[in-house]
């Protein structure tokens, strides 16, 4: 036991809070043909299913659909009978130089002493590779990353030749009206531009590295100024991408802000409004000008649960977010300045705050409604990437968000689809199933227009006519296991916690004495024991992974006036999961 310890010590070195980088998960396109047979075609635009419906995938494109197709020799034929086809999902609205964890905005809770900056950057570059999957693997095909350094260009080029990642739309430094403290560093995401030509600049230092569009950050409140002031550096941006053929995204969660961005130019608002409902001004300038809207509902909540013990993650988030980022958002509760924690906290449930967020809700489900049926072009997308808004699995609650605004179902096919291709132009290449367009199909197990969950039942995904499922972009490597269950036991959540074992699962004291055997037995053991410690709480002090066994250190609290337990639990991974665990002390 000494001996297992000082290990664990001496390879603190060893340990990365992580995933392996993504270069040995490439993928090329099969060179056969694809036939999808029978499936229940859902039309986007219109809502209506097209049943007993076949498509046939040629070279990356949807060369036919129709019913009793025939299937050329050597085509891959996937029987989709009693399923439903979607296109490929389109997240509007994130941010690959966030990655969701509590460390990734050192601008809104500076917590570097922990976590230095640069580390949180590496690690994004490090993991972009699973980020990306884990999209695919949520039917998100498309993706639109609004704002990040100038070196995730090179990034953007190499994903997007990969058939394991969805297409990437992206612009870089964010041109804005205000720069943060902590983002004044050396190729920073957001810039701070003084002066018209200081705009125009940051736009053309983009154009080498070919945006897809330009993005402005428009601050109004607390700069000192007003909005009309600070107008000559917003038109300036949105003239110079214009001039080079690119289109401009705006960040207005202010009205004002939103008036005079798409007054002055802007073709796609990237926030709703917060602080107001749109009017018949803001409505006639967005149809006049042919201006896409995309609300962003949840990104508000991010991580404020964590700092109050009020969000409850879905089993859908244990399995498919990134368990590293995912188990951060626990982190409050280890770190050595618990008065953050406390601090927040204290805010967070003032009545004050509570009246302030659901009045922000209230405004943004009805501007939402509202801008809905004006006709406007509203698209779906998350801002993951924020603390707590994860990539890829964060869409689905996006969705649930604007179903509670009073949008359909099949108004939430079409903003998560063709309205996001709309946004740059991209409709005739994506964003509904048609002949001629992208190969990129979902096949779900239920029907989405009965029941917007069924965007989580995902049966194949097609990107660019790669046949690929959720569980092969996902595959669990033994650390992801043991993290899975140490988040979900951090959440006092019993079945994501079970999910991760064998149903056999043999539980023993180390060396060699068997406590119990079988899922069940675990069941009884730990439930009753989430339900009466509510402070139950295990720090990974540190973790080893040799082959199919990881061994973690842990400090675990079970009571606030008890000192942690230390403890050691070594775990074994037998055919994808943990087969046997050895505890020691």
């Amino acid at each position: 036991m000494k001996h297992l310890l000082l290990v664990l010590t001496l390879s603190a070195s060893l340990v990365v809070r992580g995933q392996p980088t993504d270069s040995s998960r490439t993928a090329t396109l099969p060179g056969q043909p694809v036939m999808i047979v029978g499936g229940n075609l859902i039309d986007v635009e219109t809502g209506k299913v097209r049943e007993n419906t076949s498509l046939l995938i040629e070279k990356e494109t949807i060369t036919k659909i129709g019913k009793n197709l025939k299937a050329p020799a050597g085509a891959t034929v996937i029987d989709a009978k009693g399923k439903w086809l979607i296109p490929g999902l389109i997240d509007s609205h994130i941010h690959l130089f966030q990655s969701g964890s509590i460390y990734t905005r050192p601008d809104g809770v500076d917590l570097t002493k922990y976590r230095p900056y640069e580390s949180e950057r590496q690690w994004l570059r490090d993991n972009m590779g699973d980020l990306l999957r884990r999209y695919l693997a949520s039917g998100i095909t498309t993706v639109i990353d609004i704002g990040g350094p100038l070196y995730h260009f090179p990034y953007r080029d190499r994903f997007n030749r990969r058939y394991v990642s969805p297409q990437i739309l992206m612009t870089g430094p964010l041109v804005s009206t205000y720069q943060p403290e902590a983002y004044k560093i050396d190729d920073s995401p957001i810039i701070k531009a003084n002066t018209s030509e200081e705009a125009r600049d940051i736009v053309r230092r983009q154009l080498p590295y070919k945006p897809d569009f330009i993005k402005v950050w428009f601050i109004i409140r607390g700069m000192g100024k007003t909005g009309e002031e600070m107008i000559p550096v917003v038109q300036a941006a949105i003239d110079e991408a214009h001039k080079n053929g690119l289109k401009l995204a705006i960040h207005t969660q202010e009205l004002l802000a939103a008036k005079l961005g798409v007054k002055y130019g802007a073709d796609f608002l990237v926030h709703s409004p917060e602080d107001g409902i749109v009017d018949d001004e803001l409505i006639d300038l967005i149809r006049k000008n042919n201006v896409s809207y995309c609300p962003t509902m949840i990104v508000n909540r991010g991580f404020i649960g964590f700092f109050t013990d009020n969000r409850k993650l879905t089993t859908y988030e244990f399995s498919r977010a990134n368990p590293y980022v995912l188990g951060t958002l626990f982190d409050f509760k280890h770190l050595p300045e618990p008065e953050i924690r406390k601090e927040y906290a204290s805010i967070l449930t003032s009545q004050s705050y509570q009246n302030r967020a659901a009045r922000v809700d209230s405004i943004k489900r009805a501007n939402l409604k509202k801008v809905w049926q004006a006709g406007i072009n509203v698209a779906a997308g998350t801002d993951a990437g924020n603390p707590g808004t994860f990539h890829g699995t964060s869409f689905i609650d996006e969705l649930k968000a604007m179903q509670a605004a009073g949008l359909t179902n099949a108004d939430l096919l079409k903003s998560s689809t063709i309205n996001g291709a709309r946004i740059f132009g991209k409709e005739k290449q994506m964003g509904s199933l048609a002949e001629g367009k992208l190969a990129n199909v979902v096949i779900l197990k239920q029907n989405p227009l009965e029941t917007i969950d069924a965007l989580t039942s995902i049966e194949t995904v097609v990107n660019r006519g790669y046949v690929t499922t959720p569980e092969q972009l996902l595959p669990d490597s033994p650390t992801d296991l043991a993290q899975r269950q140490l988040n979900a036991y951090n959440a006092r959540n019993i079945d994501a916690f079970l999910e991760p074992y064998a149903d056999d699962v043999e539980i023993y004291t180390f060396p060699d004495k068997l406590l119990y055997k079988g899922k069940e037995a675990m069941r009884k053991q730990y439930s009753g024991m989430f339900e009466r410690t509510p402070v139950l709480h295990c720090e990974l002090v540190n973790r080893i992974a040799v082959g199919n066994t990881v061994i973690d250190h842990e400090s675990v609290t079970f009571a606030p006036d008890r000192e942690p337990v230390k403890a050691v639990a070594i775990y074994k991974i037998e055919n994808g999961k943990i087969a046997k665990v050895y505890f020691a002390r």
